[in-house]
């Protein structure tokens, strides 16, 4: 185990540049956010999938988001090396190149992008804004679903429009031309040594010598008992892959357009409810984790109770909603509480939608932030004298973490997508699956979350403690291997 020392207190103060602070840093980020993935997505659902059945559909996403997983995980080794502004340019490249080439090339570039965003997200702003700049980051990227919903909701929202709508050639073109602009603007991301931060500390990046030891370093990332035991609910948070043939099976076109437009607005709800927990500064850190991880858990224990009773209802009566019929909203309510964004595919026609909705936002935010508190290497400071810093969790870190979650995430969606590439009756295969995944995820993480000690002190993020507290030794337990300062 290696440490650095770091006097903060003898940084000497400088001119800020407003092209190096971390606000300017997270539009950046947001920004090819919004035009790559998201417009990508808002491609998708203007019916870029084609004329084909969800089933179909959802085979070749199982492709694509396999392939992802396996880049986001060499996605923190390749930009350890070669940085973080040229992967998330490469990263930026592939989402146009799914219309040209097909989804081998947006799995592999959209790996390298989710590690490379992940990274920046969480290892560039200040700790006590953190959960703001996740919530900022998460605007950006609904941002391409919104487009692409109210383009479909204007397409498909009148009353001789419940079957299917169609889209010119013309609007793919501006969406492919305005991806493009993605590749110069990732080149505007600062490198993390001269990003600015407002409370004067730095981003510091602690390589490893050659690629053969990134792939180690991860190696031993992935086997740490702290991310082995999170592992689950990695996967359960972005498990529901069913709620696109939910939508197929129970809404009419129109319906669907409505909720793939309004449904985004309950995901920037869920995050901007969950941040302003997570950045609350009279709260210590580890209490605003612990009460954002129960959140989490009753929204979804409402949810999925909830989905249960509607899903049996419709597995009777086998209804498809439209807007005007008074029972769309129960069924409207499933997929708000249930999911995140989501492809969906039509069966009457070659749209696609993008629904974002509560739950699993709540729990996705939450996650970030906790993985956030892991990997940060701020040097914490007791009056005049520096304290060690563990450099396995210095932003270099952050990539390998961030993308072992995005990893994770994308494995989760390629195997739920496989599983939902049959026709399930009912939906209650699927549904028991999610179910129990739940359900085996909320142990692990808890355990996690009683053993995890944020890495940073609770002034870094926001809190003031007391002048007792402040006389309390700082602690920071990594593995085996333990950092302690005692305040003099």
């Amino acid at each position: 185990m290696v440490y650095t020392l770091e006097a903060q207190h003898e940084l000497a103060p400088q001119k800020r540049i407003w092209h190096r602070t971390t606000f300017f840093n997270a539009c950046v980020i947001g920004g090819v956010g919004f035009i790559a993935p998201g417009l990508w997505n808002a491609m998708n659902s203007l019916g870029a999938g084609g004329a084909q059945a969800p089933y179909l559909v959802n085979a070749a996403n199982a492709l694509v988001f396999g392939l992802m997983g396996i880049f986001c995980l060499l996605g923190g080794p390749i930009a350890n090396r070669i940085g973080l502004s040229y992967t998330l340019l490469l990263g930026a490249q592939g989402n146009v190149w799914l219309v040209l080439v097909g989804a081998v090339t947006c799995g592999v570039s959209a790996g390298l992008f989710w590690a490379s965003e992940g990274a920046v997200a969480l290892g560039y702003p200040e700790s006590s804004k953190r959960g703001k700049y996740l919530n900022i980051w998460l605007v950006f990227r609904t941002g391409g679903p919104i487009v692409g919903g109210a383009i479909v909701l204007a397409l498909n929202h009148g009353a001789n429009q419940k079957g299917k709508g169609k889209v010119g050639y013309q609007i793919y073109l501006i969406f492919i031309a305005l991806q493009c602009v993605a590749t110069p603007l990732a080149l505007a991301l600062s490198p993390p040594e001269k990003v600015q931060r407002t409370d004067g500390t730095k981003v510091k990046v602690v390589m490893e010598k050659s690629f053969a030891a990134e792939i180690r370093a991860l190696g031993k990332a992935l086997c740490r008992r702290d991310i082995l035991l999170l592992l689950p609910i990695f996967w359960a948070a972005y498990f529901n892959q069913y709620l696109g043939n939910f939508q197929t099976y129970y809404f009419g076109v129109r319906a669907r357009a409505l909720i793939g437009f309004v449904g985004n607005f309950s995901n920037l709800l869920a995050s901007f409810l969950m941040s302003s927990l997570l950045d609350y500064k009279k709260l210590r850190v580890q209490k605003r984790i612990s009460i954002g991880f129960y959140y989490a858990v009753a929204l979804h224990l409402v949810a999925w109770i909830y989905g249960w009773v509607i899903q049996e209802k419709y597995t009777r009566t086998n209804p498809s909603w439209d807007w005007e019929e008074p029972g769309f909203v129960e069924g409207f309510f499933v997929i708000v509480l249930w999911s995140k964004y989501l492809l969906v595919q039509y069966d009457l026609g070659n749209e696609l939608i993008v629904a974002a909705e509560f739950s699993e936002q709540s729990i996705q935010s939450w996650m970030y932030y906790f993985i956030s508190t892991k990997t940060d290497n701020i040097s914490e400071l007791c009056k005049r004298y520096a304290i060690f810093s563990v450099v396995d969790r210095t932003n270099t870190s952050a990539a390998r973490f961030t993308g072992i979650l995005r990893g994770q995430e994308s494995f989760a969606q390629a195997v739920s997508f496989g599983l939902n590439s049959r026709n399930w009756k009912g939906g209650r295969v699927p549904l028991a699956v999610n179910t129990i995944l739940l359900g085996l995820a909320v142990v692990p993480t808890w355990i996690a979350l009683r053993e995890h000690v944020p890495v940073e002190s609770d002034k870094a993020y926001g809190f003031e403690a007391t002048s007792d507290e402040q006389a309390k030794s700082a602690e920071v337990v990594f593995g085996k291997e333990t950092a302690r300062a005692t305040a003099p």
